[in-house]
């Protein structure tokens, strides 16, 4: 078996395809996965069925070991938590991720042509996606937006340095039989249905997926969805008009102590620079996100804090009178 130096230690199988290569089955015991842009030269432009499936079928092609510094490779795609695909697939084989129940994070660059059936079944961990755009378009979030109806967090990265963060909401689908009708009814649980499926001709239309919001509000919905789909729309505001934008600060401004108490949670300093001086946060919501910060030892938000909160306290507090 061939051995080359790669990023990871595994197994694949590939044979020549359309164009490149057909990577035919990946074996590995890594958590993360880059796989490689070239096989002997050749770009890789295909992944096969069940690819990455712990239950897929005989491999086909010839053999290829990557070697980063380890022994032989214990394949176990359950283990799997993140993919990056190469920058040249343009087709994705039927149940390709198959039982990869721990995968968390998938990364792809457009265009990906054909996505095949059931790709991400039993993939129940699988939430964030990171695009490289082709254009305008992210024709694959459409394929992600229908294949799985839970929550999803999309990042896009536009060839003009430009980027966009989208939050699609969960919903369910559900059949009940009606034994006296002799029918099952169809039911759908969740505020997300329409974000699922927003798309027109695989391309998204940002106008009409931030139209759909004022919706979501007034569904039973969770608030911290809601919550972090208007924070990260403002922050990377592709394509954002400004009523759009309006309508996602008045909600985030109706939630100002949860949004601080979130920002603090995760780190997010540059985030609360910039929501701070636009929240209207009062002096009691202030002094509590100032003592959740001391209490996590964050230094550079606690004084982002106080010296807001001290923009806010009349002079005459700090007037003194000697006797």
């Amino acid at each position: 078996m061939e051995i080359v130096a790669g990023q990871n230690d595994l197994t694949l199988w590939w044979r020549v395809a359309p164009g490149g290569v057909e990577v035919t089955r990946v074996e590995t015991g890594d958590r993360n996965v880059v796989l490689p842009e070239t096989v002997r030269g050749l770009p890789v432009t295909a992944l096969g069925h069940h690819a990455f499936s712990p239950d897929g079928t005989a491999p086909e092609g010839t053999a290829l070991r990557i070697n980063c510094g380890g022994g032989t490779p214990e394949n176990d795609a359950r283990r799997i938590e993140t993919i990056v695909l190469p920058s040249k697939v343009r087709r994705v084989g039927n149940y390709a991720f198959y039982n990869c129940v721990a995968l968390k994070e998938l990364r792809v660059t457009e265009p990906v042509d054909c996505w095949g059936g059931s790709v991400f079944m039993n993939c129940r961990s699988l939430r964030r996606f990171f695009i490289r755009a082709r254009d305008n378009r992210t024709e694959s979030i459409s394929y992600f937006a229908d294949e799985l109806p839970e929550e999803l967090d999309v990042s896009v990265e536009y060839p003009d340095g430009g980027a966009a963060r989208l939050i699609f909401p969960e919903y369910r689908e559900s059949y009940e039989e009606n034994s006296p009708a002799h029918h099952f009814d169809f039911h759908l649980y969740g505020p997300g249905y329409p974000y699922h499926h927003v798309f027109r001709e695989r391309a998204l239309p940002l106008a009409e997926y931030d139209a759909l919001f004022a919706g979501l509000l007034a569904t039973e919905h969770d608030p911290d969805c809601a919550m972090r789909l208007a924070w990260h729309r403002l922050r990377a505001p592709r394509e954002l008009t400004g009523e759009a934008a309006v309508r996602y600060l008045a909600y985030l401004k109706s939630r100002t102590g949860d949004v601080l108490g979130w920002l603090l949670k995760e780190r997010d300093s540059r985030g609360l620079s910039w929501f701070l001086p636009r929240c209207g946060a009062d002096g009691k919501t202030l002094d509590g996100a100032a003592e959740t910060a001391r209490h996590l030892g964050l230094a550079e938000p606690m004084a982002l804090l106080l010296e807001q909160r001290r923009g806010q306290t009349p002079n005459g507090l700090y007037k003194s009178f000697d006797l």
